[in-house]
């Protein structure tokens, strides 16, 4: 499952999650629920926005990126970084 950075124009905080590619993850409340994060004194509807270049895919048992999605050392070549 690839890894999303999101931002919270509000607060300034980067926060990153996996989820699954059809995931929409659109208010701060719910990035931190699925991130486990504290709300804080932020609205929990406060909307956040994806960061570009995000998506990256860990090699299974290596943990070794593959640089899908872009933001890889390997630009999506699969090499062993």
């Amino acid at each position: 499952m690839p890894t999303y950075d999101y931002v919270c124009p509000e607060n300034g905080r980067e926060v990153s999650v996996f989820h699954a590619m059809s995931a929409r993850i659109t208010t701060w409340g719910e990035l931190c629920d699925m991130a486990s994060v504290d709300v804080g004194k932020t609205d929990r509807e406060a909307p956040v926005e994806r960061l570009l270049g995000t998506g990256h895919v860990l090699a299974p048992r290596s943990g070794k990126n593959l640089g899908i999605g872009g933001g890889g050392c390997c630009s999506g070549q699969g090499c062993n970084c």
